[in-house]
């Protein structure tokens, strides 16, 4: 090789790699060197820094403190954000509402909400009320920072003596803070924000601000809330003047309203009562010898066994009016008066029915709850029962409780389909053969097919195939385009809850309430027209100017041809006289409606209508356990039929639009007697002398007489004490149907 010939390639590569492993290799030792130096140099300051003894003790206990700490710190964070999401702003004034209730006919039903009056502060309350309340409820109250350990673990030690729920743990903030933000629902999610909120409400008020107002918001049975309002109706007297006993017995009422209400149970008010007076002995607030004359001479209620109030409706009602508040619609005057759609005669009648069926044939469905709401076909509700005793659940289940529809929901898949295909109409033939979405094959009721049939014959015998071709037809052979559409047209109609998409969605298998089921077929009931559902007919601040009106003037929202309403009309109509839901029929009377079953036969429904009035029936069990086959055409069609044909006595009798109306159809009485509608309709409309409608009527012009009398004045009105005609009538208000 010659000596200036050029390296090989591969040499020069040869040594590029020995010097860059010498240079690895000399990196790695002096980093070696350098972390061994460091590791020498931390070990010897530690070993100076190093506790022994009870120093190296604290230390660890510190550290492990404060790591402890910060989780703990992050999760009580995660765990108070949502609780704290549940106040606002306007947290306290959203509460202050007060509000009278009227029925349809003027009459007052009932109250609910707070009146704040300045002249019901805390010291004006009888010192014995508070103390009665205090020694039941929360004896360490002015101790505490909102939960009191010592006090709950008291309670359990009690309870646990007595070998059930004898002393409750939570405090008087704790309990303040259910009242205001939460619900009665029994978990530990609530109980855990129920925490929370109680030390947010010591940190905004004082001691006596949270007392005050849990003295005026606590729910004390027979519709009261507050000590003001559960004196006036257990005892008739303002607050100020209950005696000893009278107090004792009200702070009875706090943990089970229900269940110590005098009215309901006075022997067990009484004993809860004594428990009460002793309980403010041993607080040390009273002595043996002051309590001894309560004892002798216990509280007395005013008798109220001849009273209904219609509970339910007004709790509806009420929320509904808070609503309202919220969107500003009502000003900002928190004392109200309600003139509401309700009928109070079909009311009781509604809970008597309710009441008398489940005594009756309860026991042989194993049925333990039922809901029914009636309603006007514009949405004006008229009735809701809630449950078959308001004393023991006030649970909602006609507004609140999500059931399954079962075969009632199939209109709606009906109705898709008649939108979707307009060459289908009520004559048209289909046939019930199997039919499967992918491992899911509905079954009929009878286990059994059979085939070609009208349309109008599927709908009133509840085939259970077809609903779910129609799925399949709706989205053009794509079932869950075709639900899509049917969720859209029901959410158009009335439902309001999200409903979940399923393969069983057309044969009822979503979540509904009873009065979306009522409002939705009540756009078959008034020719096509949304019917929302609404609790006021006007609303009256605390001066009685009259601040708000439900719209009549603006027509509801058309999401029905009218030729489509006729035909579900008519098929729906069918289900009554050919169908499932013969035991509905009303004599005289043309209904359309349908029934419903769930599997296990877990829920029943009757949902049905007239001309007049809609109406939807549920019965079921609160755990959702089987009844025994009951279907929706026995016992929830039998209920809707008593409690309609009650509804329509002297009506005047509408048809249903697309349907002739019956021969024999009763007709209202002649709207006269004008003179009595000032004194309102109770005595001579429960006789049935005079229709709802006359009293509805003439409630309207007495009002009009009471408008024009209040814009006259003085002067004028004795220059004209005497009737005169004139050349216009004045503009007569709506009579509401």
């Amino acid at each position: 090789m010659r000596p200036n010939s050029p390296t090989p390639l591969i040499t020069r590569i040869k040594r590029a790699a020995l010097a860059f492993d010498a240079w690895l290799t000399s990196f790695l030792y002096q980093s070696w060197r350098f972390l061994a130096r460091a590791w020498e140099v931390a070990t010897d300051l530690s070993n100076r820094l190093r506790f022994r003894g009870p120093g190296r003790v604290v230390l660890d206990l510190t550290s492990e403190a404060t790591t402890l700490g910060l989780l703990g710190g992050v999760v009580m964070l995660a765990l108070a954000l949502p609780a704290f999401r549940e106040t606002n702003d306007d947290w306290l004034k959203t509460q202050d509402l007060a509000v009278t209730f009227l029925d349809r006919y003027g009459q007052e039903v009932g109250r609910r909400g707070l009146r704040l009056d300045d002249s019901y502060k805390l010291e004006d309350f009888p010192d014995y009320l508070v103390k009665a309340a205090l020694a039941t409820e929360d004896r360490r109250f002015y101790d505490h920072w909102g939960i009191d350990p010592i006090g709950t673990l008291r309670a359990l030690t009690v309870n646990v003596r007595g070998g059930g729920v004898v002393q409750g743990g939570s405090s008087i903030t704790q309990q303040l803070a259910k009242n205001l933000f939460l619900t009665n629902e029994r978990s530990l999610e609530r109980k855990i924000k129920e925490a929370f909120l109680a030390l947010w409400l010591e940190f905004h008020l004082t001691k006596d601000e949270i007392l005050k107002l849990y003295l005026d918001r606590a729910y004390m049975g027979g519709g009261a809330h507050g000590v003001v309002a559960a004196a006036d109706y257990y005892f008739g007297k303002s607050a100020k003047d209950v005696t000893l006993a009278e107090a004792a017995m009200m702070a009875g009422l706090f943990k089970a309203p229900t269940k110590y209400a005098p009215h309901i149970n006075l022997p067990a008010a009484r004993a809860r009562a004594n428990d009460v007076l002793r309980n403010m002995v041993e607080a040390g607030f009273l002595t043996e010898g002051q309590i001894q004359t309560a004892r002798r001479n216990p509280a007395t209620p005013v008798n109220r066994s001849r009273e209904a109030t219609p509970d339910y409706y007004l709790d509806w009602a009420y929320e509904q009016i808070k609503h309202l508040a919220a969107d500003r619609k009502l000003g900002g005057d928190r004392v109200l008066t309600v003139k509401t759609p309700l009928d109070t005669a079909l009311q009781l009648h509604s809970e008597q029915v309710l009441e008398n069926m489940l005594r009756q044939h309860g026991r042989q469905y194993r049925a333990g709850q039922g809901a029914i709401v009636v309603m006007d076909v514009d949405g004006a509700m008229r009735a809701i029962v809630g449950g078959k005793d308001y004393g023991l659940s006030q649970f909602n289940r006609a507004t609140d409780a999500l059931r399954q529809p079962g075969s009632s929901f199939k209109p709606f898949v009906y109705t898709a389909a008649l939108l979707a295909d307009p060459k289908l109409r009520p004559t048209s033939i289909v046939v019930d053969k199997p039919i499967c979405l992918g491992n899911w094959c509905p079954q009929n009721y009878g286990r059994s097919f059979s085939g070609s049939m009208p349309l109008t014959s599927a709908l009133a015998r509840s085939i259970n195939s077809i609903p779910v071709w129609m799925s399949l037809q709706i989205g053009k052979g794509n079932a869950k385009a075709g639900r899509a559409q049917i969720i859209d047209i029901s959410r158009k109609m009335g439902l309001t809850h999200p409903l979940t998409d399923s393969s069983s969605l057309p044969i009822g298998a979503a979540e509904v309430t009873v009065i979306d089921m009522a409002s939705s077929y009540a756009v078959f009931a008034n020719g096509g027209r949304k019917a929302t559902p609404y609790a006021a007919f006007e609303i009256k601040n605390s001066q009685g100017d009259v601040i708000y009106r439900h719209a009549t003037d603006t027509p509801p929202e058309q999401v029905l041809p009218t030729r489509l309403v006729n035909d579900m009309n008519f098929m729906l109509n069918k289900v009554v006289e050919e169908g499932t839901g013969k035991r509905s029929a009303l004599p005289g009377i043309r209904s359309a409606g349908k029934t419903g079953t769930t599997n296990a036969y877990r829920d029943a429904w009757f949902v049905g209508y007239t001309g007049n009035m809609v109406s939807g029936v549920w019965f079921g069990n609160d755990d959702h356990s089987s009844m025994n086959n009951m279907t929706g055409g026995t016992l929830p069609a039998m209920t809707w039929q008593e409690v309609m044909t009650f509804g329509h006595q002297n009506l005047e009798i509408r048809p249903i639009p697309g349907l002739e109306p019956e021969s024999g159809a009763k007709v209202a009485a002649s709207e006269q007697a004008a003179g009595q509608a000032a004194a309102g309709p109770p005595q001579a409309y429960l006789a049935g002398t005079l229709s709802r409608r006359s009293y509805e009527v003439l409630g309207g012009i007495g009002s009009l007489f009471k408008a024009a009398e209040a814009s006259v004045g003085p002067q004028q009105r004795e220059a004209e004490s005497e009737p005169r005609a004139t050349g216009s009538a004045p503009s007569r208000q709506v009579a509401m149907p």
